[in-house]
């Protein structure tokens, strides 16, 4: 999966990923290769992501954004 992280001022991290851990409202949520097209509203939390062929996770504090995900193509704006 692709993973592009965008910030008022700039790009945060745009890479290939196996997974992603998001702050959603009304709790955390992962999402997985061939997820569902979804658009969704994120809380104040933390984003965990591990690299594609890394068994390492990088972790971003974020205060809330929203995550759009269709065709194995996710786009985080946060703040």
């Amino acid at each position: 999966m692709k993973l592009i992280i965008l910030q008022p001022e700039g790009t945060l991290f745009n890479g290939d990923i196996e997974s992603v851990t998001l702050p959603g409202e009304k709790g955390s949520f992962t999402l997985l290769k061939r997820h569902a097209p979804l658009i969704s509203i994120l809380a104040k939390g933390i984003i965990k992501y591990r690299i594609k062929n890394s068994q390492a996770y990088e972790t971003i504090g974020v205060n809330g954004g929203f995550v759009k995900i269709r065709n194995d193509s996710i786009t985080i704006c946060t703040d």
